[in-house]
């Protein structure tokens, strides 16, 4: 009997060991189906496909035949690779993380087209050589904003005088046109982060 079949558009946010040298365990997100757990074959000899990497933006074909709780990857073609990701050990920290954030929190169905969008922005910004932090810090507001939270609103007006200031310019100026010192996005974000934790069941 064929298992439940799925053609989806996603990001690969992780990678981990599946105990088995055959397959390796992927985590996707699709915009259309949110986050989901992929086995794939590895290829043996002289492989002929296009591999996976981390922070691809691939059409996937996948096979699922335990109702869904992980899907085997049969074919796959890649969209858009983010490789000038891996050239800066930040900007993978970045990448790695908001991967991560994404894997642990769910995503509900009508955020899902906003937060893919939010996704290819992030990497090809950090795959292009934007600053890591910042891009960091403008990802996680743009997060928290668009799935509701109050973060304008309460966030906001908890920072110093001189800090809303920055955080304007850092929050909706291009990346080219940022001149912050690092202490500052970081100072800024670490309070973001905080906020976070202490109002949102968001976990980092």
């Amino acid at each position: 009997m064929p298992g439940q079949q799925l053609q989806t558009t996603a990001f690969i946010l992780a990678k981990q060991p599946s105990g088995s040298d055959k397959f390796e365990q992927l985590t996707v997100f699709a915009a259309a189906d949110g986050v989901l757990p992929c086995l794939r074959r590895i290829p043996q000899g002289k492989a002929t496909a296009t591999p996976l990497d981390l922070f691809d933006e691939t059409e996937l074909w996948l096979e699922s035949s335990n109702q869904g709780r992980t899907w085997f990857i049969k074919e796959h073609r890649l969209i858009q690779r983010h490789d000038g990701i891996g050239r800066s050990y930040d900007a993978l920290r970045a990448a790695a993380a908001l991967g991560a954030l994404l894997s642990r929190n769910p995503v509900p169905d009508e955020s899902r087209e906003a937060v893919a969008d939010l996704l290819r922005t992030s990497f090809s910004a950090l795959a292009s050589g934007g600053r890591p932090d910042i891009v960091w810090l403008k990802t996680l507001y743009c997060l928290l904003r668009d799935e509701g939270y109050p973060v304008k609103q309460q966030w906001w007006p908890q920072l110093a005088a001189a800090d809303r200031d920055h955080a304007a310019h850092l929050l909706n100026q291009p990346l080219a046109a940022q001149t912050a010192d690092a202490p500052t996005v970081e100072r800024i974000t670490h309070r973001l982060e905080e906020w976070l934790r202490a109002e949102t069941e968001i976990r980092l």
